[in-house]
């Protein structure tokens, strides 16, 4: 009995940081809005991005709504997040702030049953 009372607390505090976080995410929104360029390290060609919140970065692989997303990280120049999209695999994507026009992103997952991998840097380039 006290074993599962004992296991039941260390679930529940671990359960509060979680339910304590909500939805998070303001560093992303320090990001300054616009056009944004995506230059992958792989080589791969550059991607322009809309900003409107910052989120956009998120699931750059997985550009369908309805997935569902888990934050790991919240901090004041990095967040990572985990998510989900429904028969199109899943994604863990981090972003890491060096200014409000400048940001390095690393994401991995599955898309389309495919694994893939992302290392690039992404920079204010315009309007949109």
């Amino acid at each position: 009995m006290l074993a599962s009372l004992i296991g039941a607390g260390a679930v529940l505090g671990l359960a509060v940081p979680v339910l304590a976080q909500g939805n998070g995410l303001a560093m992303l929104g320090t990001l300054a809005k616009g056009e944004w360029t995506i230059r992958q390290r792989s080589g791969a060609p550059d991607r322009k991005v809309c900003i409107r919140s910052g989120a956009e970065l998120i699931q750059l692989m997985h550009r369908e709504s309805g997935c569902s997303r888990f934050v790991v990280e919240d901090g004041a120049a990095r967040v990572t997040v985990q998510y989900t999209c429904p028969g199109n695999g899943y994604g863990r994507t981090s972003i890491r702030r060096e200014t409000p026009a400048l940001v390095q992103l690393e994401s991995q997952g599955i898309e389309g049953r495919m694994p893939f991998q992302l290392t690039a840097e992404a920079r204010r380039t315009g309007s949109c």
